[in-house]
C-alpha cells in the first residue's frame, strides 16, 4: 500500500492532486447536469450526442495548437490560465440555467467554449504531471493516481449531481463546479516550481508541429497506441452518452437513477485505477491492456439487455473497469515512453484523435440508437470492443516476438 502512493512523496504533486480532486468532482457534477438538462428539455437521443460533440469537437480543432503552446511556453502558466477561464465558463453556465433560457442553445455554446479551453488545458495539465514528480521513476504511479482521482470523481460526482438536481436544481450543479475551481487555482498558486526559462525558438509553430508528426510516425508503439485509442473512442466509448436514456426510458427512473448509472461507471473506473497503482514495475502493460479490452466488451454485451437494474449496474461496473484500465495504461505508456521535449505535442495529437473520434462516435451512436434502439446499439459496441481486442492480441504477439526500439530524436526541419 505504501508503494501504491509513492508519488505523494513529492510535495508539488500532493498539492496538485488535492486541488484537482475537488475540481474534478465539480466537473463531473456539471457534465451529469448538462446531459440531464439537455435530455429533459429536448427528449432527443440525438441531442445528447450533439451536447457531447459541442464539448469535444472544438478540443479536436485546437488541440494541436494547445500541444505546441504546452511545449513552447510555461505549462504551469498555461494551466493556471485555463483553470481561471474554466471557472468563468462554469459561472456563465450556472447563470444561463438559473435564468431559464429557452432551449439548449446557451448550453451548447458554452459547452463549445469549454471545449476550446480544454484544448489548451489537457496537454499542459498532463505534461505538467511529469514535472511535479521529484523521482521520475514515480511518474507511472502518479499517472495511475491521477486516474484514481478522475474515476473517484466519476463515481461521486454523478451521484451527487443526481441528488442536487432533485433537491436544488441543475443550476446548483453548475454553481458548485464554479466554486470547486477555487481549490485547484489555490493549489497551483502554492506550487514551488523552478523559475521558468524560456527556450530559444528556432522554428515556427508549423515546423514544431511537423516534428511532432514525424516523431509519432517513426515510433511504431506510440502510433499503435494513438490509433487504437481512436478506434475505441469512435466505436465503443460513446456508450456513456446513452445512460440518460437507460435511466429515463428503460429503467423508468429519475435523475438519481441516472446518477447511479454514471456512478457505476465511476466505480468500475476507480477500481481499475486502484488496481493499476498496485502493479509491480515488471508487469507487461500490453498484456493488461489486451485483457481489459475484452473485459470492456463482455461487460457491455451483458449490460445491453439486462432487465434488472441492480444486475445492470454490476455489469456496467465490469465494463467500466476494463474501459478505464485500458485507457489509463495506454496514456501511461505515452507519458513514460515519449521524449520530454515532445510530450506536449504527442499528448495533443492523442487529444486530437480522441476528441475527434468521440464526438463523431457520439453522433453515430445517437443516430443508431434512434434508428435501431439503444439496447441494440450498446450490444453492437460491446461486439466492436471484442474486435479491437483482437488487434491488441496481434500487437502483443508482435511485441513479445520483436521488442520495439526507441525512435531517434527528431531533427529540426
Amino acid at each position: 500500500m505504501k508503494e501504491a502512493f509513492r508519488a505523494f512523496r513529492s510535495r508539488n504533486f500532493r498539492l496538485f492532486f488535492a486541488g484537482q480532486s475537488l475540481s474534478l468532482l465539480g466537473t463531473w457534477m456539471q457534465k451529469t447536469a448538462v446531459s440531464w438538462v439537455v435530455y429533459a428539455q429536448t427528449h432527443s437521443k440525438f441531442m445528447l450526442g450533439v451536447s457531447v460533440f459541442a464539448t469535444l469537437f472544438p478540443s479536436a480543432i485546437f488541440s494541436l495548437l494547445g500541444g505546441v503552446v504546452s511545449d513552447r511556453y510555461s505549462r504551469y502558466r498555461v494551466l493556471l490560465l485555463t483553470q481561471v477561464l474554466s471557472m468563468v465558463q462554469a459561472v456563465l453556465l450556472a447563470l444561463a440555467v438559473f435564468w431559464h433560457y429557452e432551449g439548449v442553445g446557451a448550453i451548447i455554446v458554452l459547452s463549445a467554449v469549454l471545449g476550446i479551453i480544454n484544448a489548451f488545458d489537457v496537454p499542459a495539465r498532463q505534461s505538467l504531471v511529469y514535472d511535479l514528480v521529484d523521482d521520475k521513476q514515480d511518474v507511472p504511479n502518479a499517472v495511475a493516481l491521477n486516474s484514481s482521482m478522475l474515476n473517484l470523481s466519476k463515481l461521486l460526482g454523478p451521484a451527487l449531481a443526481g441528488l442536487a438536481i432533485e433537491k436544488l436544481g441543475a443550476d446548483a450543479c453548475f454553481g458548485l463546479n464554479a466554486l470547486s475551481f477555487v481549490a485547484v487555482i489555490g493549489s497551483l498558486l502554492a506550487l514551488r516550481l523552478p523559475v521558468y526559462v524560456a527556450k530559444p525558438r528556432t522554428q515556427p509553430i508549423l515546423g514544431e508541429l511537423a516534428d511532432g508528426f514525424r516523431y509519432v510516425r517513426d515510433t511504431a508503439s506510440i502510433q499503435f497506441i494513438i490509433t487504437t485509442l481512436g478506434l475505441m473512442a469512435l466505436l465503443v466509448l460513446p456508450f456513456t452518452a446513452l445512460m440518460p436514456v437507460y435511466a429515463k426510458d428503460i429503467f423508468q427512473g429519475t435523475a438519481t437513477t441516472f446518477g447511479l448509472l454514471d456512478g457505476a461507471i465511476g466505480l468500475g473506473g476507480f477500481g481499475a485505477a486502484l488496481y493499476l497503482t498496485s502493479l509491480p514495475p515488471s508487469t507487461d502493460l500490453n498484456k493488461i491492456i489486451t485483457v481489459n479490452t475484452f473485459v470492456l466488451g463482455v461487460g457491455l454485451l451483458l449490460f445491453a439487455y439486462t432487465p434488472w437494474f441492480a444486475l445492470a449496474l454490476a455489469f456496467l461496473v465490469v465494463g467500466a473497469f476494463g474501459m478505464m484500465a485500458q485507457t489509463t495504461l495506454n496514456v501511461t505508456l505515452l507519458q513514460t515512453t515519449v521524449l520530454p521535449a515532445m510530450r506536449g505535442r504527442v499528448i495533443s495529437l492523442y487529444v486530437l484523435v480522441y476528441t475527434s473520434a468521440l464526438p463523431l462516435g457520439s453522433l453515430v451512436v445517437g443516430a443508431a440508437a434512434a434508428r435501431f434502439g439503444v439496447r441494440a446499439t450498446v450490444l453492437a459496441e460491446g461486439a466492436l470492443a471484442l474486435l479491437v481486442g483482437l488487434l491488441y492480441v496481434r500487437n502483443l504477439r508482435q511485441t513479445q516476438a520483436d521488442p520495439p526500439t526507441p525512435a531517434p530524436a527528431p531533427q529540426p526541419a
